[in-house]
């Protein structure tokens, strides 16, 4: 086989890149992994999303029919995996790690792990940018005050990012589940209920022209609905399919200008491969669309 993602590549690294596209030195991209699960509550496991994320990359096949591009092109580095035992210590890794992954000039994603990972590398982006809007992706509004008497748990994630200087706004799509005392803290005109969405056919320009000029993408994959995607901690009824996800998301970066990606929550089941794919596909499809957006504007 003759091209570059034709056959498994190298293992440990995304898409299995070979030198120089998977190299450090050569990359505009860069992937972070961060292999943490401390404060879910339902299912366990996300802290092997990223590992099996990977794998299922190399097995992608690297022309985007869409786009009519090869992303890889670019240079896409999977850097050295985040481990931690704690909250405090991963949030102060992955920060660091980021802001040096942005100094060196790379598009930097995130790959967790549970969503409370967010924080740190939106903080980075943050303090770079100076005021940016934060567009979430997810099942759940993760606005509580604390959960479990823990400020940073998973279910906190958009609380803890809403304290950050800078973060103009959240805007929130395929929002199905949340408690009654997050009502306090949600940003009604910016939240895109799951239920409100298939009943208006221009909710995405609406979306869009919420949105600041600069913009970071918190991805949750439980904002799809189960039968796309199972494998998350927390799956809900009701979510989003794989062509609508694709048409915000292809919307959004050519009408803005996106500054970084998180993808979360995968949690691997060894009977169904399938999610796995679809995550590593999903992030090989904004990476399309981002850079091709790049080149025209």
């Amino acid at each position: 086989m003759s091209d570059i993602g034709e056959g498994h590549g190298k293992k440990g690294r995304y898409c299995g890149l070979p030198d120089p596209y998977g190299s450090k030195n050569h990359s505009k991209i860069a992937l972070l992994p961060v292999l943490f699960d401390q404060t879910t509550t339902y299912g366990k496991g996300t802290d092997k999303g990223p590992t099996a994320l990977i794998e299922a990359s190399r097995h992608l096949e690297l022309y985007d029919i869409e786009t009519d591009s090869q992303v890889y092109l670019e240079g896409i580095y999977t850097a050295p995996p985040v481990k931690a035992k704690t909250s405090k210590q991963m949030l102060e890794t992955v920060y660091r790690r980021t802001k040096k992954l942005m100094d060196q000039g790379k598009f930097v994603v995130t790959l967790g792990g549970e969503h409370s990972i967010s924080y740190a590398p939106i903080r980075a982006h943050v303090e770079r940018y100076k005021k940016i809007t934060i567009l979430q992706f997810d099942a759940h509004a993760d606005l509580a005050e604390a959960y479990e008497d823990n400020p940073w748990s998973h279910a906190s994630a958009m609380a803890r990012v809403k304290e950050l200087k800078g973060v103009e706004k959240i805007v929130s799509i395929g929002i199905r589940s949340m408690s009654h005392s997050e009502l306090a803290y949600l940003d009604r005109p910016n939240t895109f209920f799951a239920h409100e969405i298939l009943e208006d056919p221009h909710w995405i320009d609406r979306l869009v022209d919420q949105l600041s000029d600069l913009v970071y993408i918190t991805f949750d994959l439980d904002v799809f609905d189960p039968s796309f995607m199972p494998s998350t901690g927390t799956p809900e009824p009701g979510g989003l399919s794989w062509y609508e996800v694709l048409k915000v998301l292809k919307r959004v970066i050519e009408r803005k200008k996106l500054v970084g990606l998180d993808v979360v929550e995968l949690l691997p089941k060894a009977a169904d491969r399938a999610p796995d794919f679809l995550a590593a596909k999903l992030i090989y499809k904004i990476l399309s669309y981002q850079f091709q957006a790049k080149k025209k504007k």
